[in-house]
């Protein structure tokens, strides 16, 4: 799913151990969209993407999300996971950005010009 708003709050990160000795990593943000009635979204990355996208309050953004919900002692929780975030200033790589020496070779012509093919083109 994706989304797209303003970075209005920056909750900071937490990290902690789990019961199973793992450590663990959040960052959590709070996005507000930019719709006629605007709503204010909590979320957070997980995991290697807490350090992989830094994002700072007044950041356009276009954020892709799950949604996930678990269960503790009866009561059930909700939660909007970050897995990607592009930033209004960030652009596709176009053509012209694209690494060197990713170009194929041509392609192999038939000895009597590929004339004998039955394909329409």
């Amino acid at each position: 799913m994706e989304l797209k708003g303003k970075i209005i709050l920056d909750l900071g990160a937490v990290s902690g151990t789990s019961k199973a000795g793992n450590n663990w990593k959040k960052h959590e943000y709070v996005l507000e969209t930019q719709e006629t009635y605007p709503k204010k979204v909590h979320f957070d990355f997980f995991g290697d993407n807490a350090d992989r996208y830094q994002l700072n309050v007044g950041d356009d953004v276009t954020l892709s999300f799950d949604i996930e919900s678990r269960e503790y002692n009866g009561r059930w929780y909700t939660s909007i996971r970050g897995w990607k975030a592009e930033t209004a200033g960030q652009q596709p790589m176009s053509a012209s950005a694209m690494p060197q020496g990713a170009d194929f070779p041509p392609a192999p012509i038939a000895p009597d010009g590929g004339s004998d093919s039955d394909l329409p083109f």
